[in-house]
């Protein structure tokens, strides 16, 4: 292992199941980390699946990028290669990042307990909600023995929400802590309401409640919940985002915008143009979408389970419904519309504001440097 500084300058390795050019929930909190690496002086080296335009470096460290099975409708999924084990280990790390580990993470969580390099994983996906959504039932209970197998492989796992901590316990899984997402509220704020782009996808109807959803356009993410409120005449709806049902859903939704992938400033002001901002994936670990959101001033409707429940004050900052449901959704877009806009506004951002993602990034380095004293110390008990 590398010595470590009195400024804790680490070496860390990054496992990533997902990355560029994917993007995806995964792939931003890696980059997130990622820079503030950078900006601290960290060093770091990204392991990644292959993907046909993807970068080889990001601020400055190198993407060591290994083949991965193309399934459709899914991300790349990593598969574990020997030269992977060789080139971590060149790079001598102090601790090893296991983003949403899979089939990849665990094979570089063996053979790092094996070399006594102390690894942390990081629960993002919830691979068993997503086959039981497709109807994999058998699938469901066999990876929700692979998940706790993987992640009980690692010294220690970070879970986004209450319910992933409660999920990854039940799963026997040891040394499970409770990290959240931070939130950049400088770049998602109220003020970047946008009246000329409210003019632009509203049109004669000026009057209307703008509704959007931001995100993955993927089976598990329930759009078809959204029909109800693409019929409602007092609705426009618009979708931001792409992804494998895109077309499916422009044939489901014929009244919604989709605008395709927005980013930067684009994404900002999409956000905060909005009236109301609606999810309906059952199996978000976190969401981060709805931290933005929030920032951007914008109440939120989210499914009452998995990570939004951390995230939605019921009747504060939105609601959290069954988005199954036709009528509840019609009840609480009402409740919204007849609500104090500014006192929405005031409500939703307040809640999130303070989730910087510097604070976060340094919660997570007092992590690393936890295990790599717990792991120092067992060595010296070892040779004692």
């Amino acid at each position: 292992m590398s010595e470590i500084t009195q400024l804790h300058k680490l070496r860390i390795a990054v496992v990533a199941e997902s990355f560029l050019p994917q993007i995806n929930g995964v792939t931003n909190s890696v980059l997130r980390i990622l820079d503030f690496f950078k900006n601290n002086g960290h060093e770091a080296l990204i392991i990644a699946p292959d993907s046909a335009g993807g970068p080889s470096e990001y601020a400055g460290f190198e993407i060591m990028r290994v083949p991965a099975l193309n399934v459709k409708g899914l991300i790349p999924i990593a598969l574990p290669q020997q030269f992977a084990k060789a080139r971590v280990l060149d790079f001598n790390p102090d601790v090893i990042h296991l983003a949403s580990p899979a089939l990849l993470g665990n094979y570089v969580a063996r053979f790092a307990r094996k070399n006594e390099i102390p690894t942390l994983s990081v629960y993002q996906t919830d691979l068993a909600g997503f086959a039981n959504h497709y109807g994999f039932q058998i699938a469901n209970a066999t990876l929700n023995k692979f998940v706790g197998r993987v992640h009980s492989n690692s010294d220690r796992t970070l879970a986004p929400s209450t319910s992933a901590c409660n999920y990854l316990n039940d799963l026997g899984v040891p040394g499970v802590e409770l990290w959240r997402r931070g939130v950049d509220a400088e770049r998602f704020r109220p003020e970047n309401r946008d009246e000329e782009l409210r003019r632009s996808l509203l049109g004669n109807r000026p009057d209307r409640t703008l509704i959007g959803y931001v995100g993955r356009l993927a089976h598990e993410k329930r759009l078809e919940d959204l029909i109800s409120l693409d019929e409602q005449d007092d609705v426009q709806l618009v979708i931001v985002g792409d992804g494998p049902v895109r077309t499916r859903l422009e044939r489901k939704l014929p009244n919604a915008i989709f605008t395709g992938f927005k980013g930067g400033e684009d994404l900002a002001r999409m956000y905060a143009s909005l009236d109301i901002f609606i999810h309906t994936g059952q199996h978000e670990t976190f969401c981060q979408s709805i931290q933005e959101a929030l920032a951007s001033g914008v109440p939120v409707i989210a499914p009452n389970s998995g990570g939004p429940i951390d995230l939605v004050e019921n009747g504060k900052t939105g609601y959290l419904i069954n988005t199954g449901n036709p009528k509840e959704i019609k009840r609480v877009v009402k409740l919204i519309q007849d609500g104090d806009t500014n006192e929405w506004r005031q409500r939703t951002r307040n809640s999130v504001v303070n989730r910087t993602w510097q604070s976060i990034n340094q919660e997570l380095i007092s992590h690393y440097l936890q295990l790599i004293a717990m792991n120092k110390s067992r060595r010296k008990e070892l040779v004692a």
